[in-house]
């Protein structure tokens, strides 16, 4: 009887051996792709980052590790601290005021509304967010320039017309980065709201909690993992945010606009530091990481 039994189990581990095989074999080309895609190229940039690999000069016939010095250079150089200042504010008002706030407003707003109102309003902020930045930019700066659309309402109510793209140039690009991400947020935002039980609210209404109660209280509590996602998703595409800012304004007027992805971009194939700028990278996914992070303490939810 005992043999018997330690013949079935040994069955049994060589059958679920067997399968951890079988489902290592399926999982192989995703390792492959994450290994040529993700961990390679994630370890010869970290590697870079401590190097001064450059496109021309000495350096770039000879790349040597330089340890630190990219990064001391970096915390000296004004031009550096300018553009993470930028990068922060576009960030804030752009991601986390903008397309958050905004984004929840319009989802709020359709709930519960019939299929045709949300199917034509869906559509109208979609078509924002499907557009490739470079069409937004021109867009918003066909909108924003001297003789743009805004200005000529401006002069036909008997005002004098703004350089809105040179007085306030990080305006324009937030908005044009809130108009045209929105859509993402707000289809997230649908679909938590869609989630929430009605009974929950209509028990609240009952009990005599007023809209703005039954939406402090009870609504945001409910989808606040949605919300701390969400929160998450659009820092990281805000941060690496490029195209539309250098299509709309190239970073300036001056340094005004230039944030730490135009930064990067300009040391590494303007001024052709490569190991420079790929240092900079490095600092913008420490920013991630850490505004990642701090949404979830602040909001105290697990992913």
């Amino acid at each position: 009887m005992g043999d018997t039994n330690n013949r079935s189990s040994k069955r049994k581990r060589n059958g679920n051996r067997s399968e951890q095989w079988r489902a290592a074999l399926f999982l192989s080309p995703t390792w492959v792709l994450l290994l040529l895609f993700f961990f390679i190229p994630g370890a010869l940039t970290f590697y870079l980052a401590f190097t001064n690999m450059a496109l021309t000069g000495a350096a770039a016939a000879n790349t040597e590790f330089v340890g630190f010095q990219n990064f001391t250079y970096m915390f000296q150089d004004e031009t550096f601290r300018i553009s993470v200042w930028n990068t922060i504010v576009f960030l804030i008002f752009s991601a986390v005021v903008g397309q958050q706030v905004l984004g929840f407003l319009i989802a709020f707003l359709m709930n519960g509304r019939n299929q045709t109102f949300r199917s034509i309003i869906g559509s109208i902020v979609i078509s924002g967010w499907v557009a490739p930045e470079v069409v937004t930019a021109f867009v918003w700066f066909a909108f924003l320039n001297d003789t743009g659309t805004v200005n000529a309402i401006i002069e036909s109510i008997g005002f004098k017309p703004i350089t809105w793209l040179y007085t306030f140039p990080m305006v324009a690009v937030i908005i044009a980065n809130i108009w045209r991400g929105t859509a993402f947020s707000m289809m997230v935002f649908q679909t938590a709201l869609s989630d929430v039980p009605k009974e929950v609210e209509e028990a609240a209404m009952i009990d005599g909690a007023s809209p703005w109660q039954r939406l402090v209280r009870i609504t945001i509590p409910m989808i606040m993992s949605s919300v701390v996602t969400n929160m998450v998703l659009i820092t990281l595409q805000t941060l690496g945010s490029f195209t539309l800012i250098f299509a709309l304004t190239g970073g300036g007027p001056g340094n005004s606009t230039e944030t730490l992805p135009l930064y990067m971009y300009h040391q590494a194939f303007v001024n052709y530091q490569l190991g420079y700028g790929t240092a900079i990278s490095l600092i913008l996914l420490l920013i991630g990481i850490i505004a990642s992070l701090l949404y979830m303490k602040l909001l105290k939810v697990k992913l």
